[in-house]
C-alpha cells in the first residue's frame, strides 16, 4: 500500500511511517512530495495521504497524526501509549507533555538539518523510533548513571518507604539517617528531587514522609542542618578560613553560608568562632 505526505519531514512524518510499517502495513511504501501536490499525487499513486490539511489522518484538537493512526487502527500497545505524548509533545512544541519530548525534537531537528534526502531521512528515523519503542517497552526504569550512594538510597527507599510507618521509627528512617550522615562529606549534591526521580515518586510525597522521622525537617532543611554541624566541627578542629569552610560544606558562597549559619545558630560564623575562642 502507498502512503503519501508533505516533503521535508521532521517528527510526525517520520514517526507515522515507522508506526505504519511496524503495526499497520508492513509492506508500506512512502512518498514525500511538495505540500500543494499531496492530494493530486495521492490520486495518481493510489496512496493514502497523511499529516496534511483536510485529510482523515492529520492533526486534530491538539493531537498529532501519530495519535490519529493509533485511534483509527485501535493500537493499544502500552509502549505506543508511552511514545504518543513524547511524539506529540515534540511535534507540537508542547515539551511539557513528556520529559523526553525536547530531546526527541533536538534529535529530529538535527537529523533534518544534516540529511537533505527525505528517503534517507526516513531510513535514519526508523532507527530512532525503533530505539524509542525499545526504551518504552523495556528500559523506562533503567538509569544511565547511578552513584553507589544514589543506588544505596534507592535500595533503602524501595525496600522500606512504600511500607508506610507505625508509631515507632521505622528501620528505613534509621538507615537513611546513617547513610546521609556517612555521605554528607562527599556527596553534597544529594537532593530530594534527584532521589524522587530515581524512585519515580512524587517529591512532595517523599518530603512528607521524610519529615515525619527527621525532626519535622524537610530533606533540604535536614541537609542544611548537617552542613552547619559539620561547619562547626571545622571551626573547632581546624585552621580553615570561613570561606574555605563554606566551600567544604557545600555552600555556593560565604554570604549564603553566613545567612544559613545565623538562621541555625543565631550567630554569624565570625561571632560563633569568636565566642568559641574566648572559652
Amino acid at each position: 500500500m502507498n502512503w503519501i505526505t508533505r516533503e521535508r519531514p521532521k517528527i510526525d512524518r517520520i514517526a507515522c511511517p515507522w508506526l505504519i510499517r511496524n503495526f499497520i502495513d508492513p509492506q508500506a511504501q512512502f512518498f514525500y512530495v511538495p505540500f500543494d501536490t499531496v492530494i493530486e499525487k495521492a490520486e495518481e499513486l493510489d496512496a493514502t495521504p497523511f499529516d496534511v490539511l483536510g485529510v482523515e489522518l492529520t492533526h486534530k484538537n491538539g493531537f498529532c497524526t501519530f495519535d490519529a493512526l493509533m485511534e483509527k487502527y485501535k493500537l493499544d500497545d502500552p509502549a505506543l501509549q508511552i511514545m504518543a505524548p513524547i511524539i506529540r509533545g515534540a511535534d507540537t512544541d508542547q515539551h511539557g507533555l513528556a520529559s523526553q519530548a525536547s530531546g526527541l525534537w533536538a534529535i529530529a531537528a538535527g537529523m533534518a538539518y544534516n540529511i537533505k534526502d527525505d528517503q534517507e531521512l526516513l531510513k535514519a528515523g526508523m532507527v530512532i523510533y525503533d530505539a524509542l519503542y525499545t526504551w518504552a517497552k523495556h528500559l523506562q526504569n533503567v538509569r544511565h548513571t547511578e552513584s553507589p550512594v544514589e543506588q544505596l538510597l534507592v535500595d533503602v527507599y524501595q525496600k522500606y518507604l512504600k511500607k508506610g510507618n507505625g508509631a515507632k521509627i521505622p528501620v528505613w528512617a534509621k538507615e537513611l539517617k546513617t547513610i546521609i550522615q556517612d555521605q554528607i562529606d562527599t556527596n553534597l549534591a544529594l537532593s530530594l528531587t534527584g532521589i524522587s526521580t530515581e524512585l519515580n515518586i512524587n517529591p512532595a510525597y517523599v518530603s512528607r514522609e521524610f519529615s515525619k522521622y527527621f525532626d519535622n525537617l524537610s530533606f533540604g532543611e535536614y541537609i542544611r542542618k548537617l552542613r552547619i554541624e559539620k561547619a562547626i566541627t571545622f571551626m573547632e578542629t581546624s585552621e580553615y578560613a570561613l570561606s574555605e569552610i563554606a566551600y567544604l560544606t557545600g555552600f555556593s558562597d560565604q554570604s549564603h553560608f553566613t545567612r544559613i549559619f545565623k538562621l541555625e545558630t543565631g550567630l554569624t560564623p565570625s561571632e560563633f568562632k569568636k565566642n568559641r575562642n574566648k572559652k
